[in-house]
């Protein structure tokens, strides 16, 4: 890991926290290691808000609804994802061979998590300054490049319009499938108790976005 080391500026003290956030559960069970990415990706999570929110409010005169879409956009899974890439992580991910049986590659929704859990893992051995520098580092560049969008709210312009509308809005999850670490989600979005649009996703957020991305086209509504 010398490399990415490098590459953020940082010198490390605690390697073990390193490998674990870069340790898929299914490399955990099968190697009998004692703890993977998961715990490092929920605090990174939360550091990575912290530092946007930061950034945001110092940076940007908008209000708070404005500033909390312009985070989304920054720290969702696509700009992980995207950020992870950048920095080469998916070849130091350790996954187990179950894993793989899709691909040789690590699923995006898992790499996406790696970049959370590293920031995490930046943040205990380093601190909060480094880890700040670290993430501004990488997702400044973006938020400057006014061609690069990862996230639209699709589920916010579809209640606009039904609220317009004055029409009723659900999200039904229909199916649930895979095991705990790796679940996949369908959910139906239903407009007055029709169903408009099916989205597929490894969350209920995730499926509940492309639900609403579907009914949007099928009522050829703009977002």
């Amino acid at each position: 890991m010398e490399e990415l080391f490098k590459r953020l500026s940082i010198k490390p003290k605690n390697l073990e926290l390193y490998k674990t956030a870069f340790s898929h559960s299914s490399y955990v069970n099968e190697h009998k290691v004692k703890s993977n990415y998961e715990r490092l990706e929920f605090l990174g999570d939360a550091v990575l808000d912290l530092v946007m929110a930061d950034y945001l409010y110092t940076h940007y005169k908008e209000t708070e609804g404005e500033m909390t879409k312009v985070r989304a956009n920054y720290v969702c899974e696509n700009a992980n994802f995207s950020y992870a890439s950048d920095l080469g992580l998916q070849k130091y991910i350790l996954v187990g061979n179950g894993e793989l049986k899709d691909g040789p590659s690590p699923k995006k929704a898992i790499v996406a998590d790696i970049f959370e859990a590293l920031m995490g893992a930046i943040y205990l051995d380093l601190g909060y300054a480094t880890v700040r520098n670290v993430i501004l580092k990488i997702v400044v560049p973006y938020i400057e490049n006014p061609d690069i969008t990862f996230f639209s709210d699709y589920k916010s312009s579809l209640q606009e319009y039904v609220q317009t509308e004055q029409r009723s809005l659900e999200y039904v999850v229909t199916k649930e499938e895979g095991p705990a670490h790796n679940k996949t989600f369908t959910t139906d979005v239903m407009i007055d108790n029709i169903v408009y649009g099916t989205g597929v996703g490894p969350s209920k957020k995730e499926a509940e976005q492309e639900a609403a991305k579907q009914a949007l086209e099928k009522l050829a509504i703009k977002r």
